[in-house]
């Protein structure tokens, strides 16, 4: 019966720290200029990261997913070349080009690093009516213990501007975003989870198309 209550008390445990590892690693807080009412259908993923094992995921799996969504998308990859500078009107030429009325540019606005501690925790254990686990909680069997442990946490900035190809009234970006990844472990992962937000965010401002 002893083994039975390890048993329990060891998938219980499993099951919280799953629904721990669930929380959401991402947070999306936008602007949207309420002064400016372009629609986009057709937009280009540029990431300005200055390491390209960074820049071509990102704008990979964010495009793959835009597309998957019916939104066309483009890497800024597949027509700059990463080594060159262009100007402002030369990147407006090749956007007009290619049949894109938007780009969607993220910039790495640095890393935050914490510490925090995690104190020390007991799980003890009784059984049923019949006495066979009351004694276990109380001292006799026992439980576990785990003790207390410095947890450190990486939290990634990221800015995401989009910015629109047509003539407007008003200058600056159609929409921006401050996002914030919490200890980002695979950048396809983060970089498909920042599409999703993305996405939802811009159906919920009336940006698409």
């Amino acid at each position: 019966m002893k083994k039975q209550h390890l048993f329990s008390l060891a998938m219980a445990i499993a099951i919280a720290l799953v629904i721990a590892s669930c929380t959401a690693p991402i947070n999306l807080t936008s602007w949207k200029n309420q002064a400016d009412n372009s629609k986009v259908s057709k937009v280009v993923v540029m990431a300005l990261f200055g390491k390209l094992e960074y820049t071509e995921p990102v704008e990979q799996y964010v495009s793959a997913y835009f597309n998957r969504q019916g939104l066309k998308s483009i890497q800024a990859l597949d027509f700059l070349n990463p080594t060159k500078k262009y100007s402002e009107a030369d990147i407006k030429s090749k956007l007009d080009s290619l049949g894109a009325d938007a780009i969607l540019v993220f910039t790495y606005k640095g890393t935050d690093v914490s510490q925090s501690y995690v104190p020390s925790t007991y799980y003890g254990y009784c059984g049923g009516p019949w006495g066979y686990g009351y004694g276990y909680y109380y001292g006799w069997g026992g439980g576990i213990s785990a003790g207390g442990y410095w947890m450190t946490t990486k939290t990634v900035n990221i800015k995401a501007s989009l910015f629109t190809t047509a003539e407007q009234k008003t200058k600056g970006a159609l929409w921006t975003a401050d996002i914030t990844f919490t200890d980002p472990q695979y950048i396809d992962q983060a970089a498909t989870l920042a599409a999703q937000q993305i996405y939802a965010d811009w159906q919920k401002n009336q940006i698409l198309k």
